[in-house]
């Protein structure tokens, strides 16, 4: 457990002591708060055309009409943000050597992983905390409800921490950075836009592609409903991944 919160220690104080963090975590700010303006605009511009029409005004609401779709959007910047945040968790120490040196080190390969792993998700959960001030102005203003927030959140972090560990794999197969970010980027995007293709085929391959799509999983916690299925689904997609990257790491000690 030490070796495991000394890589930690190590990787996160990469990420505060380089711009790195402080870019993609600006740029996700800015992206993220650009979504939310727009649709509470929308939704305050609704809200007075409801004023007069009573039957309209009953259909208004602040978890379909902001949260779920800014939780929506916000998914999709994380798939841009979080391949710059593991694009260089093994690339780099490939790239320049050390990776061999790390071999020699009295440490596993699964410690090594997790010290990396928990480093860029405590970077991810730091920058959906700083969302948190949206959520605030929402609540000054209106009463929306604490469920579809709690697990809208909770779904984005699930959605996000698969994200790195994808990232992970796809750093520790390639010495080039922009390979992985790439590799990263195109691997999350498919598992975002895979449920596109459900209603062109049928029966089992349909519930297929239902299932990995990444998408429905997050829909339904967006609007306040925590299933288990989609817990299952982002804890096995995580494990999967590190799993792999496990196997990398462990046929690159070997021929090393």
């Amino acid at each position: 457990m030490n070796k495991i919160l000394a890589l930690y220690r190590r990787e996160l104080s990469y990420y505060f002591q380089s711009p790195v963090a402080y870019a993609v975590t600006t740029l996700f700010l800015l992206l993220s708060g650009y979504f939310f303006y727009n649709l509470l605009g929308y939704f305050n511009l609704e809200s007075m055309r409801a004023m007069q029409n009573p039957m309209q005004a009953r259909m208004l609401s602040l978890t379909s009409s902001v949260l779920s779709p800014l939780f929506a959007n916000m998914s999709s910047v994380l798939l841009l943000m979080l391949p710059l945040i593991t694009m260089r968790l093994f690339a780099e120490e490939r790239r320049s050597g050390s990776a061999e040196l790390l071999f020699t080190y009295p440490v596993s390969d699964a410690e090594v992983i997790l010290g990396k792993f928990f480093a860029a998700v405590t970077v991810h959960a730091v920058m959906l905390a700083m969302t948190l001030p949206f959520i605030a102005l929402l609540y000054h203003f209106a009463s929306p409800e604490p469920g579809p927030v709690f697990s809208g959140y909770l779904g984005l972090f699930l959605m996000g921490v698969a994200f790195v560990a994808m990232g992970l794999f796809f750093s520790a197969l390639s010495e080039s950075q922009m390979v992985a970010g790439a590799m990263t980027f195109g691997c999350a995007l498919l598992f975002l836009v895979i449920g596109w293709m459900t209603p062109l085929v049928s029966g089992a391959a349909a519930a297929v592609l239902s299932q990995l799509s990444m998408v429905k999983h997050l829909d339904g916690m967006a609007r306040g409903v925590i299933d288990t299925n989609d817990l299952v689904f982002y804890l096995n997609l995580t494990v999967f991944f590190l799993f792999m990257c496990a196997r990398v790491l462990d046929s690159a000690r070997w021929r090393s």
